[in-house]
């Protein structure tokens, strides 16, 4: 069948442009290199060039193919620039050779059950995939005028989210959290439970042994099938997590413009800032607040807003980033920037937590901003009620339990010390249970028959 000219002429185009784009990686010698003056810390300085800011580089070391890094600022003629990698075997004069293009990921179909660093190199072990394209790492920006509302609920399996807390297909959530009171846990009961095509893992900024328990204990082989992990531990470059944020966000892109319905879990948004921190002080930007530069509050938003729905009738990215609270502090710079950025938040309470209570949400702390747009209004009432009984009984637990409380004092603490067991019973999951957004709503609405609450 012949082609139409246009149609070859956009072929031919197509092609130039991808060896256009891939000439200087193979010839660098076909762009202007320079070298290094400097190296303070982690910052590399270079001269003898002209680049803009985020032009990709490769530097000579004393292996064979180099180190990556990217330029992240400059100083009068000087280029500051940070590593991808390990700056072992950099020397005074090394040649620095900048790369055509702006920063990509390689993405594919075939990525489902593949594990990757955040340079996008397999970590598996399972060899290479094929028919991998390239989109831009940074994403492109969707017209908010063209992006699909949250109207639609979304199933994450879990009891006391899918009724109090009701997650909207194509919403950001926090999941604000200590260390040690169980957001990994409940991450992987979204993971395998979650009503969605494709799952997107981003594991930033933590221990590096957690990338493998997670995988094998909290996904698991069910989970791992339909799900891409970007994992970025603390031990790699700050420049390297930051990717890792950024792959993690731009394979959950390629999924969504496929038309599919992706679950972004990224663990986690603190650690991401942390890097953006540690750059943005590595090139002599002042702090602002405890010690964060004002750069990493504009960042924030610039990764979050990439995901959520996409154009109407398209395909969706519902993300839940991990926020560790440092102390529990709910008034962290980070965590409170979060909560202005996203959709809604679960806060995981330490208290509850140490008492065996899991998933550990604080069901007074946490909120769903989407949830009013999606659930019915008799939902919403039994929310409230239900509130209104836990809140009750919390204020005066410490009476009950000495047994200073006398029945009959206050007919709605009374109604809340007899709805309190089925409450706590209701707010309780094991982690191997999956629970339907229906059936999670059915029992919300029984606990609620039964002490209803007049008034």
């Amino acid at each position: 069948m012949m082609l139409r000219f246009a149609d070859r002429q956009k072929l031919w185009g197509d092609t130039l442009n991808h060896y256009t784009q891939r000439l200087p990686e193979t010839f660098p010698a076909l762009l202007p290199s320079g070298r290094l003056v400097r190296m303070v810390g982690l910052v590399l300085e270079a001269e003898g060039f002209d680049v803009s800011v985020g032009t990709r580089c490769r530097v000579e070391a004393g292996n064979q193919r180099g180190i990556d890094a990217e330029v992240v600022g400059f100083h009068n003629e000087k280029l500051q620039l940070m590593a991808a990698g390990d700056l072992h075997g950099v020397r005074p004069g090394a040649r620095v050779q900048p790369l055509s293009g702006e920063a990509q990921a390689s993405v594919s179909e075939r990525l489902l059950g593949r594990v990757m660093d955040g340079q996008g190199q397999f970590l598996d072990g399972l060899g290479p995939v094929s028919g991998l394209i390239r989109v831009p790492l940074l994403g492109v920006n969707i017209n908010p005028m063209q992006r699909a509302p949250v109207k639609r609920p979304l199933d994450v399996g879990v009891r006391a989210i899918n009724a109090l807390f009701t997650i909207g297909r194509g919403a950001r959530m926090g999941l604000f959290a200590g260390s040690g009171v169980g957001k990994s846990v409940l991450l992987g009961m979204m993971a395998r439970n979650t009503d969605a095509d494709v799952i997107v893992v981003g594991l930033i900024g933590e221990r590096g042994r957690e990338v493998k328990e997670f995988i094998e204990d909290i996904l698991g082989a069910q989970g791992l099938r339909r799900a891409v992990v970007v994992a970025a531990p603390a031990d790699v470059p700050a420049l390297t997590r930051i990717r890792g944020a950024h792959l993690a966000t731009a394979i959950a892109e390629y999924y969504r413009s496929q038309g599919k319905h992706v679950l972004l879990l990224m663990d986690s948004l603190t650690r991401y800032a942390m890097a953006q921190r540690e750059i943005a002080l590595a090139v002599g930007e002042p702090p602002a607040v405890r010690g964060y530069p004002p750069s990493v509050f504009a960042r924030l938003p610039a990764l979050v807003e990439r995901a959520g729905n996409g154009p109407v009738g398209g395909g969706s990215i519902t993300a839940f980033y991990t926020v560790l609270m440092e102390g529990d502090d709910q008034q962290d710079p980070i965590a409170d920037n979060a909560r202005a950025v996203l959709d809604g938040h679960l806060v995981l309470s330490r208290s509850l937590a140490e008492q065996g209570h899991y998933p550990a949400i604080d069901l007074e702390a946490s909120i769903s901003r989407v949830m009013p747009n999606i659930v019915s209004s008799a939902q919403i009432n039994q929310l409230h009620r239900l509130k209104r009984l836990y809140s009750r009984y919390r204020e005066h637990q410490d009476l009950i339990a000495v047994g200073a409380y006398t029945p009959g004092m206050d007919p709605l603490l009374d109604q809340a010390v007899r709805a309190y067991p089925a409450i706590l019973g209701f707010l309780r999951q094991n982690q191997q249970q999956s629970v339907s957004l229906q059936s999670s709503q059915e029992q919300l609405a029984q606990i609620m028959a039964t002490y209803l609450e007049e008034g």
